[in-house]
């Protein structure tokens, strides 16, 4: 009963959904069919409008005025350009290194290496029982006692210090100019 009385509401109402809520693209062309059924066709009008002489304007063209390029424009895309160079020249200078570091930690492992195996060369060269061998092999002997011979210097140890001259005003003016020229000249080397 309840359902009856709601359909009765909207059927009055004239919201009432028979079928699909979807919309209808149609509806317009069928409304204007139905207000023009049984009228003759408006073909007189579209003939008046055939038989008028067309008439082509001219279209005056616009031209945009040349505009002046801005000098901080062109400085600025300049100073964008060289800043692109800039940058990839660092990123070519970077790859170099790049480059050199890798042949460079080649050649570390590798002297590395040698230096491991000269270092154990050194170490059996100087093992005192590899020398002693090698020096008896060589015909080497050790001295006799008639070989040695000793030095007695009995006078004493003696030194003479001369006196040095002592240097004019203008020799140590000099010389201290010359030094300091030196100091500038090194320090901007």
């Amino acid at each position: 009963m309840v359902a009856t009385a709601r359909e009765l509401r909207y059927r009055q109402s004239g919201h009432a959904v028979d079928g699909s809520l979807a919309r209808d693209l149609d509806w317009a062309v069928r409304e204007r069919e139905l207000r023009h059924a049984g009228e003759a066709p408006r073909y007189q009008e579209r003939e008046q409008v055939r038989q008028q002489p067309k008439v082509h304007a001219a279209h005056k063209v616009l031209v945009r005025e040349r505009q002046q390029v801005s000098l901080f424009s062109l400085l600025g895309f300049a100073a964008v350009a060289g800043l692109a160079v800039l940058v990839l020249m660092s990123y070519i200078q970077l790859t170099a290194l790049s480059a050199d570091t890798v042949a460079l930690k080649k050649q570390l492992s590798a002297l590395e290496t040698e230096h491991a195996t000269l270092t154990a060369q050194y170490e059996q060269m100087f093992d005192l029982t590899t020398v002693r061998e090698a020096a008896e092999a060589a015909g080497m002997t050790k001295p006799s006692t008639s070989q040695i011979c000793y030095l007695d210097m009995g006078g004493g140890d003696t030194a003479v210090v001369y006196r040095q001259e002592e240097p004019s005003v203008l020799s140590s003016v000099l010389t201290s100019l010359n030094h300091g020229v030196y100091a500038v000249v090194e320090y901007f080397k």
